[in-house]
């Protein structure tokens, strides 16, 4: 039988945290991966202190600053071109949240920074690479069997946009909600600076860039048949410690980890995040098209995944709808 090529996964945001450590239990799973930064130096750097050289190999490192849609469409096309057959499964894991901002940063494109890293860039990104992933080889090599596989785009979500769970509901400074989409409408550019046109509040717009992320692959999942591509969601668990937090006051970064250890049970370690971000991403039993997978007991390695109840903000088609179709537009996609 005739061998065929490695599945390559892409993941970005591989810098720190779960990103970071999702790399090994791909490579381990005999995948190749493609790795998205800002900065490749820094990305090398990083994967070099927790894996071999021999799973370094097995990484190709593409540089990518998802703030800038120009960026991306110049780096999809790159990854178009050297991996089109072989590209099976994309996981967006990168995202900026600094919720101590007094006034919004705007990206190259003059969108509010959160919204255009951890949405906008990733939206372009999954809209100019989907082809690539439907179309690709359908059989793969994998630990030097051939398989059939499914192509699979996860995003990583969190319990802060499902209004579902407890931790969507914090009104701090307050819970994710599009609302009308009114910012978005108008165009997403200064002084607009959040998708309901409403007030700048840092919190809610990293809160509602990521409700948007739960809802691109509701709306994936409805536009594409699973028999084509399976679109996931998942939350592993509270990563407390993570660099994701790095711009929180001190007092924060102290006591939110024994808050979620102690109090919530939420706690994860990036390890086992990462563990969990891969299984999603591969798993032949996680095949359900618009799931949204968590853990129950979510810090220990017994927990048992399952797909969570989403809100009504994240599952309503008319939402759903309308925050894809401004989203294309802003993206030049439309």
């Amino acid at each position: 039988m005739e061998k065929l090529k490695q599945g390559v996964v892409l993941i970005t945001g591989t810098t720190s945290g779960v990103g970071l450590n999702t790399l090994k239990p791909l490579i381990s799973s005999g995948w190749k991966v493609v790795a998205i930064n800002r900065s490749n130096k820094r990305a090398f750097e990083e994967a070099s202190k927790i894996l071999s050289q021999d799973d370094l190999n097995k990484i190709s490192f593409i540089k990518i600053d998802l703030s800038d849609l120009n960026e991306v469409r110049e780096g999809a096309q790159e990854i178009s071109t050297k991996f089109k057959d072989s590209l099976k499964i994309l996981i967006c894991n990168a995202a900026v949240y600094k919720p101590r901002l007094r006034r919004p940063e705007r990206s190259p494109q003059g969108f509010e920074n959160s919204m255009a890293v951890n949405h906008f860039g990733h939206f372009l990104l999954i809209n100019l690479l989907i082809n690539d992933l439907i179309n690709s080889d359908k059989e793969i090599n994998l630990k030097g069997k051939n398989i059939s596989f499914t192509p699979r785009i996860t995003i990583l979500g969190t319990v802060t946009a499902n209004y579902l769970e407890f931790g969507g509901k914090i009104p701090i400074p307050a819970p994710a909600d599009l609302g009308d989409l009114a910012g978005f409408e108008k165009g997403f550019l200064s002084p607009i600076s959040m998708a309901n046109g409403k007030n700048f509040k840092p919190g809610k717009a990293y809160k509602d860039s990521k409700l948007c992320n739960m809802i691109t692959i509701q709306e994936l999942a409805k536009r594409y048949p699973c028999e084509k591509i399976i679109c996931n969601s998942l939350y592993p668990g509270c990563v407390a410690n993570s660099k994701l937090f790095r711009n929180t006051p001190w007092i924060f970064r102290l006591l939110f980890p024994l808050f979620q250890k102690f109090i919530t049970g939420g706690y994860v370690t990036e390890k086992l995040a990462g563990q969990r971000v891969a299984l999603v991403a591969t798993d032949s039993e996680l095949f359900h098209s618009g799931a949204h997978w968590s853990w129950g007991n979510r810090q220990k390695l017994v927990g048992k995944v399952f797909s969570q109840k989403l809100s009504k903000r994240i599952i309503d088609n008319e939402l759903s709808q309308k925050t894809w179709n401004l989203s294309m537009k802003l993206v030049g996609l439309e």
